[in-house]
């Protein structure tokens, strides 16, 4: 529904639409409304508009109001009250699935393999009974919740595993922080098939598994569906694009201190993915496929230094900064509430996570 298809079932004057296309054209244009996003017209007893509010997202709302001899209009941000929440549970099959159900909850799980990204494969390394606490902030509007904010702090058990992860500014950046302070980011991302392309878009039925196959001395394959984005997993330039015998269509990158990664049996390589091509952590080079000597869909993945193989489940990098000393008391305190916190959700006690706002008020 347009807004002049509102101004027309409604009886309300086009004039006055025109003169308020007029004053939001710099701001955001009425126009560029979506389909579903709430708006609220005031009018007064003429059936004059006074004002028009229209959620332009979820963070922001455009703002319309009559002063004569016309309109002006500006943006101003929606008023969420702000509760801070917990969330804990016992994976079953996968972590979206363990998560209470809509959007907010597979947002949540994306979020939280951003922050986990440089140590867990969120597509392979969970296995039923690993365990999630999650301290999130919720954002609520009259009276209900309409989704999550930032993570302020998360513990994850895999295969035996903990890891935990704390949000602290350190003075110059927000992160991420474990136990000591360190930051998690790393190198290298744990894997180069993203959780958060390959879930987003997915509902929970929808999601297909990811097998991951490793072969010693060489490397991982990962078999995915065809057409799987695949990230590069660290910083580095690009030295080879292009197909490349039982390799099929291969992406080879070179990252500082000697280290090389490859990419192959892609379906397709980007044209903007060529020989000395700078790539960022992240950034997508190809999609999965079978080219080359392949009998199914996956990526055959390898990482080298100095020509020898590594494996890339247990290659060990160094972590990015850590907390300044300076700002060391201030994390202790704050990563010894939030461990407080995480450690009284009890997940084991329930196979599905609490929903929003059901604890932690």
């Amino acid at each position: 529904e347009t807004v002049a298809a509102i101004f027309e079932k409604h009886h309300l004057d086009i004039g006055e639409l025109f003169r308020m296309r007029e004053a939001s054209a710099g701001i955001h244009r009425l126009r560029d409304i979506s389909v579903g996003m709430p708006y609220t017209i005031t009018l007064d007893p003429d059936n004059n508009v006074l004002s028009l509010a229209y959620h332009i997202n979820d963070e922001e709302i455009l703002r319309i109001v009559r002063s004569e001899p016309g309109y002006r209009a500006d943006k101003v941000a929606i008023g969420y009250e702000l509760r801070i929440g917990t969330l804990g549970g016992v994976i079953e099959s996968n972590l979206v699935s363990s998560l209470p159900g809509g959007g907010p909850s597979v947002l949540l799980a994306i979020a939280l393999s951003d922050i986990f990204s440089w140590d867990v494969d969120f597509n392979t390394d969970f296995r039923k009974g690993d365990t999630f606490r999650v301290l999130v902030e919720e954002r609520w509007l009259d009276g209900a919740f309409r989704k999550f904010g930032d993570i302020l702090a998360a513990e994850l058990s895999v295969d035996g595993n903990t890891y935990r992860a704390y949000r602290f500014d350190s003075g110059d950046r927000t992160d991420y922080f474990d136990d000591e302070g360190n930051s998690l980011r790393k190198a290298f991302l744990k894997a180069p098939l993203s959780y958060r392309r390959i879930s987003s878009g997915f509902t929970k039925r929808r999601m297909h598994p990811i097998l991951k196959i490793v072969r010693p001395h060489l490397g991982v394959d990962y078999a995915a569906p065809m057409g799987t984005p695949v990230s590069t997993v660290g910083d580095g330039v690009v030295v080879f694009a292009g197909y490349k015998g039982p390799n099929g269509n291969l992406v080879m990158v070179r990252h500082p201190n000697g280290y090389t990664t490859s990419y192959g049996h892609l379906s397709r390589i980007p044209k903007g993915v060529r020989r000395g091509t700078e790539v960022r952590q992240g950034d997508v080079i190809g999609t999965v496929g079978a080219t080359g000597r392949a009998t199914g869909p996956h990526l055959d993945f390898r990482i080298r230094r100095r020509g020898t193989f590594l494996n890339p489940l247990t290659v060990d990098l160094p972590r990015g900064g850590a907390v300044p000393p300076n700002r060391m008391s201030d994390f202790r305190g704050v990563a010894e509430e939030f461990a407080r916190s995480l450690a009284a959700i009890s997940p084991a006690l329930h196979a599905k996570a609490e929903s929003p706002g059901d604890s932690g008020k």
